[in-house]
């Protein structure tokens, strides 16, 4: 199992509604300034015996409570189990101030992903998957495959061994109210829609740091801790009033066919020709379905505007695919489409493009990974199995599968495309075996075999999918890495190599490697390059790529934590002022005027070309979460936040370090606003994670990493 985390949908509130004084701002009393003369027998003045008074009362109320963590933390580190395989530990920090003891955990696991429950001390709290019996036990039921588990206080690991997980539960520290103002933490269930979600509060204890252990457990309460000591969970008004501005905007953005809603139109610019803006496009189109699933329903989650447009996709899907005399593969997922009034028949039509309408006249490879990817986060928030096991739903991914896994000329396993088929829809020199299409392919594969029904032709594609799901994991984590180490290798690289003994299997020239890269890789880091394929490597850092790849599990946890290493060590290149780069660095001079055929919009640092792109920030929150790091996600956060609304909402920024408005961006692009709600829903409330993350299948030994830099 992976060493990943996943958390519960944490949000901080004081019981006093406001936050907390400091003690030291809290006057004294004329009685008890007569009082400490008194005792001195000396005279005092008045603003020194204030002084006097107020460190002595400093130093009496800090050693209090640090006696009182330390018996808290004694107890803890004898009771609490640190034999659970698929969490990290994040090492206890003796931080005195907002320290309160943690109440019982159980834990439990659903489809590979594992979770935290936070047990109230009364009352009960329920999800669709954990439901509460007559004895007081959880019992879970998961499905994969189309089978059914049920499981009492006990879970399985992956080779079968079973472990047993203990609990504890302590009573808070009795404070003065001048001392300590109590904190609870309101505990939601992201897997019931319903409107009423049951709540449950339980204490928080502060620490310092995160990420400092990539173990075998973590500490839940250590995450929110590093999260809210600088006060981002109380947020502020203004942000406050960025995120419902941000809401008002989606939902306005609605689009409705025959009265129910089914997706979200590109931008809402006014200030601009609509072009293509005006359609609802399946890659954008996730941020806001996952922001609607991860939304609770009583503050207006809306899955059913998802569930909606899977099936009118999956419509589209079916239809006749003909650009010129050429008709495209039968499985083969529309880029967009919109909704258009018939005056003759007085009737609502649909129109969708295929690629057909698109710049440069290429289909979309990764329309229908994101379609499956967000099936699989509708079944698995919503706990809706009847949609995907619909006969039409199954047919429709193993459309798409068939059309990915067919039998070709190709020796390696990852999937061959054109340029312009992905996110970068342009010429952009991501031809052949782009990283982002891989990761996505790898994802939508591992999503595909959970919700595969076995009947009829399905138990083949099952292992078809198993079959390539393995070979594509060993191709992209042994060719596609790139680290300090790798690149000395690379550089020594022989060429003209022959038969199975060869080193350098892909005949890379040396003397082929930029000079950048060796000016950008520290020494601690590494990432997955762009591409791969006889005589060439593009050293180019993608962060779609690299973020998917995380998510799906596709690298393996050493290999996650050096792309956050990355991300931290080289922050002024890949995040700037504005997260985040697309792609770094930015072609330039001749190699701009050759690999992208002069295009006027992928200038230097524009566009696709190293452009700054606000939209993305919820596939790094994710990362950042999955591996340990939330601080990275909450820094990159603060930055959004200080520009994105005031600037309308744009689609992307130019500049090297993301200082400008793009120059031909649309304002108010609704991933942007999504994405920045997705991020802001999932470092709030961490249980969102498994909503669009898996869990490594296989037990992978656990490396020794270092601290991260951040602290």
């Amino acid at each position: 199992m992976s060493s990943f985390t996943s958390l519960n949908f944490l949000e901080v509130t004081n019981e006093a509604g406001a936050a907390p004084r400091p003690p030291s701002s809290t006057p004294f009393s004329e009685d008890s300034e007569k009082e400490v003369e008194a005792s001195s027998g000396k005279e005092v003045e008045p603003v020194d015996s204030l002084n006097l008074i107020d460190l002595q009362q400093k130093e009496e109320r800090t050693t209090l409570i640090e006696e009182q963590l330390s018996e808290t933390l004694e107890k803890e580190s004898d009771q609490v189990s640190e034999k659970s395989s698929d969490f990290i530990v994040f090492r206890k920090c003796k931080f005195a101030e907002n320290s309160l003891p943690s109440q019982e955990k159980n834990i439990f696991k659903d489809d590979g992903v594992s979770e935290y429950v936070e047990k109230p001390s009364s009352g009960s709290l329920e999800t669709d998957n954990v439901k509460s019996t007559n004895n007081g036990k959880a019992s879970l039921e998961s499905r994969e495959g189309g089978t059914s588990y049920t499981r009492k206080e006990k879970c399985q690991d992956s080779v079968g061994n079973e472990e047993s997980y203990t609990s504890q539960e302590e009573n808070e520290s009795t404070e003065k109210p001048e001392e300590k103002l109590k904190k609870t933490v309101r505990v939601h269930s992201n897997e019931n829609i319903s409107d009423n979600t049951s709540v449950a509060h339980t204490s928080l204890k502060s620490c310092a740091s995160v990420g400092t252990g990539f173990e075998k457990n973590f500490e839940l309460n250590s995450i929110l801790s590093a999260i809210r000591s600088n006060g981002f969970l109380e947020g502020s008004a203004e942000n406050g009033a960025m995120v419902e501005e941000a809401w008002e905007t989606i939902q306005k953005s609605y689009v409705y066919y025959k009265g129910k809603p089914v997706g979200t139109l590109a931008a809402m610019d006014p200030t601009a020709e609509a072009l293509n803006y005006n359609q609802v496009f399946v890659r954008d189109f996730v941020p806001s379905g996952l922001a609607c699933l991860m939304r609770s329903a009583s503050a207006g989650g809306d899955p059913v505007i998802v569930k909606n447009f899977l099936l009118k996709t999956l419509h589209l899907q079916g239809w006749e695919k003909r650009i010129d005399n050429f008709t495209l593969g039968e499985g083969v997922m529309p880029a967009s489409f919109k909704v258009l009034y018939d005056s003759h028949r007085q009737k609502e039509t649909l129109a969708a493009d295929f690629g057909g309408s698109a710049i440069g006249r290429v289909a979309p490879v990764d329309s229908g990974f994101w379609w499956i990817i967000l099936l699989r986060s509708y079944t698995k928030c919503t706990q809706d199995y009847t949609l995907s096991e619909m006969p039409e739903v199954q047919r429709g991914m193993k459309l798409i599968l068939n059309l990915c896994l067919s039998d070709g000329f190709d020796t390696f396993p990852t999937l061959l495309c054109a340029a312009g088929c992905s996110m970068i829809d342009r010429r952009m020199g991501i031809y052949g075996y782009p990283i982002e299409v891989q990761a996505l392919f790898y994802f939508a594969l591992r999503c595909s075999r959970q919700m595969l029904k076995p009947e009829r032709d399905g138990k083949e594609l099952i292992e078809r999918i198993n079959n390539r799901i393995t070979a594509l994991s060993y191709h992209i984590q042994k060719y596609y890495w790139l680290d300090f180490t790798q690149l000395n290798n690379i550089y020594r690289y022989k060429t003209e190599e022959y038969s199975h003994t060869a080193v350098n299997k892909f005949n890379v020239i040396p003397e082929s490697i930029p000079d950048w890269v060796f000016d950008f890789m520290p020494l601690r880091g590494g990432y997955l390059i762009g591409n791969v394929s006889p005589a060439r490597m593009d050293f180019r850092w993608f962060l779609v790529g690299n973020c998917i790849a995380i998510l799906s599990s596709l690298v393996t946890p050493a290999q996650a934590t050096a792309i956050m290493d990355l991300i931290e060590e080289r922050w002024e290149d890949l995040i700037g002022e504005m997260p985040l780069k697309i792609v770094y660095p930015a072609l330039e001079g001749h190699d701009w005027r050759t690999v992208t055929g002069f295009d006027p919009k992928n200038t230097r640092w524009s566009y696709h070309n190293g452009g700054t792109w606000p939209a993305l920030i919820w596939l790094l929150t994710a990362a950042c979460i999955k591996t340990g790091r939330p601080q990275i996600a909450k820094r990159a956060i603060e930055l959004t936040e200080q520009r994105l609304s005031k600037n309308g909402w744009p689609e992307y920024y130019d500049g090297k370090s993301g200082r400008y408005v793009g120059k031909q961006t649309r304002k108010y692009q609704t991933w942007s606003i999504s994405g920045y709600l997705v991020a802001k829903l999932m470092i709030e409330n961490p249980a969102n994670l498994p909503i669009i993350s898996l869990e490594d299948e296989k037990r992978i030994s656990k490396p020794k990493l270092t601290r991260s830099i951040s602290f």
